[in-house]
C-alpha cells in the first residue's frame, strides 16, 4: 500500500491531516493524524494528539510480558516518560511505534521519510525497555485507515486539512498543543477556521 510522498501525484505520506471544526465523525474531532501510506489502494494514519490514559507504557510491558512487574522501577527514564496514544479506531490494541530513523529492524521497520520510520513489532518495546531503543518515538494503539478514494474525498469535501510534519511536532510538542501548532503552521487557527466555516 506504499504511496511515496509525492504531492504531485496527490498522496501525502509524512504529512499529517488536521480535522477540521466541523469534522462529522466524533472519534476525529480536533484530532491530528499521520500519514503512514497513503496510495490509489487507501490510507492509514495514526492520531498524534488523543493520549490513552488508561495505560502507561510500563504497564503495558508488564502485559505483554516483555518485562515482570518488579521491573518496572527499573526502565530506562526515556520509556517511562513514551506516552500511550489512541491511534485510531481500528484494531485499538494493536501497537505501532513511530520514531526517529536511527532505530531499524529489516522487514519490520517501514521508513515513512528520512526522518520518521514505524515499528510494529514487539521488537522494538523490547528494545526500549533495555534502553536500546529509537533515540525518539511515540507509541499508538489502533489506527485510521481509509479504503481506496476515501480519504481523497473527505480532503475534497474539506473534512481534513494537511500539513507538514516534522520530528518537532511528532516527538517534541506536547500533545494538547499539537492541534494549534499544526493548524499555526498553515497561518490559521481553530477559531478563524470555525467563523469561516460555510463562506466561500
Amino acid at each position: 500500500m506504499r504511496g511515496r510522498l509525492t504531492l504531485e501525484g496527490g498522496y501525502f505520506d509524512g504529512q499529517v491531516l488536521i480535522a477540521m471544526p466541523g469534522m462529522e465523525d466524533p472519534r476525529f474531532a480536533r484530532s491530528v493524524v499521520y500519514l503512514c501510506a497513503h496510495s490509489s489502494e487507501g490510507a492509514m494514519g495514526l492520531v498524534i494528539n488523543q493520549r490513552r490514559d488508561d495505560v502507561s507504557l510500563p504497564q503495558l510491558l508488564v502485559q505483554l510480558s516483555i518485562i515482570d512487574e518488579d521491573d518496572m522501577i527499573r526502565l530506562p527514564a526515556s520509556a517511562e516518560r513514551l506516552s500511550v496514544m489512541h491511534g485510531g479506531p481500528v484494531e485499538g490494541e494493536r501497537g505501532f511505534v513511530l520514531h526517529s530513523a536511527d532505530y531499524f529492524v529489516g522487514n519490520a521497520t517501514l521508513p515513512i521519510n528520512q526522518e520518521v520510520c514505524l515499528t510494529a513489532t514487539l521488537d522494538i518495546l523490547r528494545a526500549i525497555a533495555a534502553g536500546r531503543g529509537p533515540r525518539r518515538s511515540m507509541l499508538a494503539l489502533g489506527y485510521a485507515n481509509w479504503g481506496p478514494g476515501q480519504l481523497d474525498d473527505e480532503l475534497q469535501h474539506n473534512g481534513w486539512l494537511t500539513c507538514h510534519a516534522d520530528s518537532r511536532l511528532l516527538f517534541d510538542t506536547p500533545v494538547n498543543r499539537r492541534y494549534d501548532l499544526a493548524l499555526s503552521r498553515l497561518g490559521v487557527t481553530a477559531a478563524s477556521l470555525s467563523r469561516g466555516a460555510g463562506h466561500a
